[in-house]
């Protein structure tokens, strides 16, 4: 109980910043001599700092703010892209602190090639946190597949030409516990958790759809501010579901998949830009901004096959809003719209009158969402065990 109790007053000031003990203390319902005696411990243990009086607004005198330590234990993040690797290191308070970026193509790759690339990046990335006095306590990897639940098995990453890889034993295991999870789900999870669609209106959790967006096209599905992973972990193909039936041919095997329309290769191509590790979706936006004719259809036609495919979710789960994130992220001036519109033609809720159409926003995370949602994971799941956080 005592080590729940820690955690507890640990992820408190993650989720609200520098606040007084008598505040934690409302937080979590229990006394304030509770708290004093439990954050004592944790600023022996240097995982919690002190600084001058807050403002709180309250009679008498203010109480002493405390923040969640900036050194010390620190949470690691990985991504691997289709034409991208990307780490980065986030301290307890949730700032990026390192971060590492490669180039790569890794289509049809060899699992054990990317890994060691990847590898070398953490090795890198902990050397450059060890120099500004944080140490990792833990890593997650977001990928851009199906990941067995509970386990570091990518079942299936089509984009990457993997089936059953086995992560665990090609990362370091020096870094602490190694969790491995799908993009998608990690780009949902720093939404929520970063508080840009983490509420909803009436101050109860939301509930949103988050599209996740690179060659392929995942979502995540938020219900009551819990993320919905299904009966084996694989809610969430979005991009799999198929908006012209007996359309183009997919990745999957399958026809007509939205993937084959909206994913950022397909639009690319429609737009007349040949795909390739130089051409990114920046050289999209600017012909769209530029006002370009093709780009412009080109991404109006992947907003129209989004919107058919969110109206299936939307229809299904009734959630509170869309939030479109990664690469497709960027085009949301022109890709929203069509988007919007197929949602207003093809939901109940619209078309019913019961209330205004599902909105739809783009994330503010962008394409950084996985890869935040990974070391953010990372993160929460060390302040879940803070008896092994403790001062080496």
């Amino acid at each position: 109980m005592r080590q729940r109790n820690l955690s507890r007053v640990l992820h408190t000031l993650a989720a609200e910043g520098a606040l007084s003990r008598a505040a934690v203390a409302a937080r979590i319902g229990l006394t304030r001599a509770a708290v004093s005696t439990l954050v004592d411990e944790l600023l022996r243990r240097g995982l919690v700092v002190e600084r001058g009086p807050g403002r709180s607004g309250a009679v008498g005198r203010p109480g002493t703010e405390l923040l969640l330590a900036d050194r010390g234990p620190c949470g690691l993040g990985a991504e691997i892209g289709v034409d991208h690797l990307a780490v980065c290191v986030m301290d307890l308070r949730g700032q990026v602190r390192v971060r590492i970026d490669h180039e790569s193509r890794n289509q049809a790759s060899d699992p054990a090639a990317v890994l060691a690339q990847v590898s070398g990046m953490l090795r890198r990335a902990a050397d450059e946190a060890e120099a500004v006095g944080l140490r990792p306590a833990g890593l997650a990897v977001a990928v851009p597949g199906l990941v067995a639940r509970d386990t570091a098995t990518v079942l299936r990453a089509p984009n990457l030409g993997w089936h059953g890889t086995d992560l665990a034993g090609l990362l370091p295991g020096d870094l602490g516990p190694v969790a491995v999870e799908n993009e998608a789900n990690l780009g949902a999870l720093a939404e929520l958790w970063s508080g840009h669609h983490g509420r909803a209106a009436d101050g109860g959790p939301d509930s949103f759809v988050h599209v996740s967006a690179e060659i392929g096209i995942g979502a995540a599905l938020v219900i009551d501010g819990e993320l919905l992973r299904g009966a084996h972990g694989f809610a969430g193909e979005l991009g799999h579901l198929p908006v012209h039936p007996l359309g183009r041919p997919c990745s999957c095997g399958g026809r007509g998949c939205l993937e084959a329309y909206a994913g950022a290769e397909a639009v690319l191509r429609a737009a007349g830009l040949e795909p390739g590790p130089g051409v990114r979706m920046g050289a999209l936006t600017a012909r769209c901004e530029a006002g370009e004719p093709t780009a412009l259809r080109a991404v109006r036609q992947a907003g129209t096959a989004l919107g058919i495919a969110l109206s299936g979710a939307v229809n299904l789960l009734d959630p509170r809003q869309v939030v479109i994130g990664g690469t497709l992220a960027r085009l949301a001036p022109w890709l929203l719209p069509p988007v919007g519109r197929e949602l207003t033609r093809r939901t109940s809720v619209a078309a019913g009158g019961r209330s205004t159409p599902v909105p739809v926003t783009a994330s503010p995370l962008g394409p950084d969402g996985p890869l935040l949602g990974a070391a953010r994971s990372a993160v929460r799941t060390a302040l879940d065990t803070p008896s092994t956080l403790g001062p080496r």
